[in-house]
């Protein structure tokens, strides 16, 4: 969604973010990845459960690709602000996360991408169970408090 929200604000002339924090982004309409071939049936997130998330959002399969949910394949990602991307391991998104890191830095847009090894989809809101959650959280803090200064 904050990806949606630059692009929108870039296309309507209002002033854009400051920066993206993109927490393992959902950003293409291809359930066909690397990421979703083989995290298919991972827990908490799978190709499945996709699908169904899908089938209850769109009117129809045509609906995935609006420039606002297919970042990587039908947006203009150009002039948009800086982005720092968080992706799990373990997680049929991931495959998106680096795709739209590097359709990103191709439009000329300063991207971090951190991959953490070991974790799941949901992972980044488990800091008390989860130790990299608690580095992903502070790693996403230094990056918003960067941005601000």
């Amino acid at each position: 969604m904050a990806a949606a929200v630059c692009l929108l604000a870039r296309d309507r002339g209002v002033t854009l973010p400051v920066h993206q924090l993109l927490v393992y982004p959902v950003a293409n309409n291809d359930l066909n990845t690397a990421s979703y071939q083989e995290y298919a049936n991972a827990q908490p997130l799978n190709k499945p459960n996709v699908i169904y998330f899908t089938e209850l959002y769109f009117n129809s399969p045509a609906d995935g690709d609006n420039p606002l949910i297919s970042l990587v394949d039908e947006a203009n990602l150009s002039g948009l602000p800086p982005a720092t991307i968080i992706a799990a391991e373990i997680d049929p998104l991931q495959t998106e996360g680096r795709l739209l890191a590097d359709r990103l830095e191709a439009a000329g847009v300063t991207t971090t991408y951190q991959l953490y090894p070991g974790t799941t989809h949901e992972f980044f809101g488990t800091y008390a169970v989860v130790p990299p959650a608690d580095k992903a959280q502070d790693f996403a803090a230094d990056q918003l408090r960067a941005a601000f200064q």
